[in-house]
């Protein structure tokens, strides 16, 4: 008899952002397919550890608290806390200067490394990685790591229940907000209001989720839909989760909700302009539909409630379809 394999101590990286983190679902489960039978530990930051853990794929969570620079006491708590694991291999989903840094932690022995870092075992070595799709950078970087295939992002089942007030009801999500520092990328709320009432007068109930700093985008779309419900500062990530699978249809501009929604494999219609490429970081899948003009003024809410239309009025043919191809586009 032949003795058993020792299981071995696998670390993965993601730290950030919601969207990348959503992105990561896939490299996530095909890491755990590769490696079944290991200890797999996730390394990640504090407003991602619950939904990690929440997903089942993990056997252990580590906290990182981002030390700055100047802060030696984190650095070498990190330090310790990675080392005494002795991790035989790391997948850098990351593949930023921080991870980079992490990797430096773990020298002179570090372990197999995949990502960038140098000299790592595993090196993601394609020049162009950075015009790639974050989903076809991650999928060839664990090709080369000798991984695949790397799935679409595919939300697994939360255990969790949906909100009492919204049991039993169909939702659409409202999704008016993006990052803060990056006001172009958001199309006005007046014309998500718009579509709040056009849904409304379907039958669905219009949910506005976002976090408390979007709260005013939600007050002027209630303004004109007095229907629609306002989840804004109350929803955590896996509670976004729950409702992105409860949704009939996610409408939204360029954030992590709607990289949540199309995983959770729902019809998706997400707004660009010019501040972000599709071709590098739109959600994926057969139900999404990317509409695209150089500023978001320029959309009208017309186009955008033809596209809903559309959708809504085709959910029967909808149903069972997987996302597992690239997204409908519109540009101009």
């Amino acid at each position: 008899m032949q003795p058993a394999q020792a299981r071995q101590r696998i670390l993965v990286i993601r730290l950030s952002a919601f969207g990348d983190f959503v992105q990561a679902l896939g490299p996530f489960a095909a890491i755990r397919r590769h490696h079944a039978a290991d200890q797999l530990v996730l390394l990640t930051t504090r407003p991602y550890a619950e939904f990690a853990k929440a997903l089942g794929l993990f056997d252990e969570i580590i906290v990182d608290e981002r030390p700055t620079a100047l802060a030696l006491g984190g650095w070498w708590e990190l330090r310790r806390r990675l080392r005494r694991r002795r991790f035989d291999r790391v997948y850098d989903l990351q593949t930023s200067r921080r991870s980079g840094r992490y990797a430096a932690l773990l020298r002179p022995s570090l372990p197999e490394w995949s990502g960038i870092a140098w000299r790592c075992s595993h090196p993601h070595a394609n020049r162009e990685r950075d015009a790639q799709h974050t989903l076809d950078k991650q999928a060839e970087q664990l090709l080369m790591a000798g991984i695949y295939p790397t799935p679409l992002p595919l939300l697994p089942p939360v255990d969790r229940p949906v909100p009492p007030a919204l049991a039993g009801r169909t939702i659409v999500l409202l999704v008016p907000g993006s990052s803060p520092l990056r006001p172009e990328k958001r199309w006005p709320a007046e014309r998500f209001g718009a579509v709040a009432r056009e849904v409304s007068g379907r039958g669905y109930v219009p949910v506005i989720v976002g976090s408390a700093s979007e709260t005013p985008l939600a007050t002027t779309i209630r303004e004109i839909c007095s229907e629609a419900v306002d989840l804004t500062g109350q929803t955590d990530l896996t509670s976004l989760a729950v409702l992105a699978r409860q949704a009939k249809l996610t409408i939204g501009n360029d954030t992590g909700v709607c990289h949540l929604a199309a995983a959770a494999g729902a019809p998706v219609v997400v707004l660009f302009s010019r501040a972000s490429d599709p071709d590098r970081c739109a959600p994926r899948g057969r139900l999404v539909r990317v509409l695209r003009r150089p500023g978001l003024t320029a959309l009208s809410e017309a186009r955008v409630i033809e596209e809903i239309a559309a959708i809504l009025g085709s959910t029967a043919a909808l149903d069972g379809i997987t996302c597992n191809d690239e997204p409908r586009r519109e540009r101009v």
